[in-house]
């Protein structure tokens, strides 16, 4: 792992000055942290700068081999052969990693400095903020390089290291936390920063409002299978969040670019949390080779797989880059650094949580908890919303077409608790409409990992490659930097 440094150190050029003149200088040119004000700028990077969802998309069972030799990178196959790239550049593992633990040391010298100024009331903000940006990131780091979470297991299986203090020397030396000790951690930071956060931002949508601290949570305590937790935390959206949910009839109203931007704008109601990263997946995600291909997308958007036999409005709004299809999702700003020589910084912004994924959970807390008359006017809002044509009066969802539409199928969905075979037809509908629903944005990558899913992935030119159940490939390898400075990699 790279040094975790918050402040740079610099030596100080003592030329023509005197001995005392030196001396008498801070023997740095550190920042004082001493205001609420500035506590609140070191914040605005307290979130991961990197992007993860061209590699877990990728990984996923929404991507397809093209057969264009002529779209083929080393990123990409490697990636969809969950072979994970060692270099550092932009959207890789490595980059993702680096980036987590520089938003921690954010969130921890701001946390520091929180403490010096006494811990006030009036810094209560401030220190919730901080709190859910290093459970955040801990808990994307957790989940993308340790096992999934699993009581049984939990205190054996290996998980990240947990850095809880700014960085005050060189090379610090990590040791990798349990996944049980990560999980504590971030419950205690999680619910610890719940009580203290705001919706007092200038732009709030790129902060820990609220609405996106609960949806953090919602996600963390359904990995836990705290279903009770999450209908708690997700209470403010009840069974019909009107004007809650991402509206996708009206991006048929505006032209292309447009709906590029609108889906990440921090204008949309759906969008909780926003980051601003370096990325090019704008240029990438539709025209790799392996990505969702105009062959294979009936697969995922056709109306065979909508419960009412109608068509999504996904493949209303999909395009066709060439080979590959997709739904206009992201847009690049491009910072210009060097106006002489056009070169500059590629950024995209990404949607980290959204009302979609929150609904999405409180409908999953409601199937692990029984609650199916509940789940079937939540499930048919949802789906609704995304259906070409919905006819509220016709549309129904009830048991029996849920019960027919996904049949269970033995050893298929087998997280670390029992489902019953009702709950297994459900989840596995839910799970479906996740699936569709984050299309290029990489979470069902942690629907494969937390369901243990087989998934194969498919080539023109060689035999298909399985991911099976348990597969060490689930885990990611620790970054060669990481490895380099003693932190325990992953078995393979």
């Amino acid at each position: 792992m790279k040094t975790i440094k918050l402040t740079f150190y610099f030596l100080i050029a003592i030329g023509f000055s005197s001995c005392e003149d030196f001396l008498s200088e801070i023997p740095d040119n550190r920042t004082q942290i001493n205001t609420p004000e500035k506590i609140s700028e070191l914040l605005v990077n307290a979130y991961p700068a990197a992007n993860y969802m061209e590699f877990t998309e990728t990984m996923t069972d929404n991507v397809f081999d093209s057969g264009d030799k002529t779209l083929t990178t080393l990123f990409n196959t490697q990636n969809y052969n969950w072979d994970v790239p060692i270099r550092v550049d932009f959207d890789t593992p490595a980059s993702y990693w680096e980036a987590c633990y520089k938003a921690i040391a954010h969130a921890n010298q701001a946390l520091a400095s929180i403490k010096e100024l006494g811990d006030t009331k009036e810094l209560e903000p401030q220190k919730g903020e901080a709190l859910l940006c290093r459970a955040y990131a801990h808990f994307m780091l957790v989940s993308l390089w340790s096992k999934p979470y699993n009581p049984a297991t939990a205190a054996a299986d290996l998980g990240i290291p947990y850095v809880l203090e700014p960085e005050t020397i060189l090379l610090k030396k990590y040791k990798r936390n349990t996944v049980a000790e990560v999980f504590n951690f971030i419950e205690k930071d999680l619910e610890e920063g719940l009580k203290y956060v705001t919706n007092d931002y200038k732009h709030q949508k790129f902060h820990f409002n609220k609405s996106a601290a609960n949806c953090f949570a919602s996600r963390f305590y359904l990995v836990k299978g705290e279903w009770d937790k999450v209908i708690s935390v997700s209470t403010e959206l009840g069974s019909n969040p009107v004007n809650k949910l991402r509206d996708y009839q009206s991006y048929l109203d505006v032209d292309f670019r447009t709906r590029q931007i609108n889906y990440s704008s921090a204008d949309e109601g759906t969008n909780l949390l926003l980051a601003s990263v370096n990325s090019v997946y704008f240029r990438s995600f539709y025209s790799n080779r392996y990505q969702l291909t105009g062959a294979d997308e009936g697969e995922i958007l056709g109306s065979q797989t909508n419960v009412f036999g109608k068509d999504w409005l996904y493949q209303t709004l999909s395009y066709n880059g060439n080979i590959t299809n997709f739904i206009p999702k992201y847009f690049e700003y491009f910072k210009i650094t060097n106006a002489n020589a056009g070169i500059g910084e590629p950024y995209n912004t990404l949607v980290l949580l959204s009302n979609d994924e929150f609904f999405l959970n409180r409908i999953e807390a409601h199937i692990m908890t029984n609650q199916f008359d509940l789940a079937n006017v939540e499930l048919q809002y949802f789906i609704g919303t995304r259906t070409d044509g919905y006819d509220p009066d016709n549309d129904i969802i009830t048991e029996e077409l849920i019960l027919d539409q996904y049949p269970v199928i033995v050893n298929e969905f087998t997280p670390f608790y029992g489902l019953t075979p009702k709950q297994a037809s459900y989840i596995k509908a839910l799970a479906d409409v996740r699936k569709r629903d984050f299309l290029h944005e990489g979470l069902r990558w942690f629907d494969i990992r937390r369901f243990d899913l087989k998934i194969t992935h498919r080539f023109f030119d060689a035999p298909p490659n399985i991911l099976q159940k348990g597969d060490k490939r689930r885990v990611l390898q620790i970054p060669l930097a990481a490895s380099n400075q003693g932190i325990e990699k992953n078995p393979r």
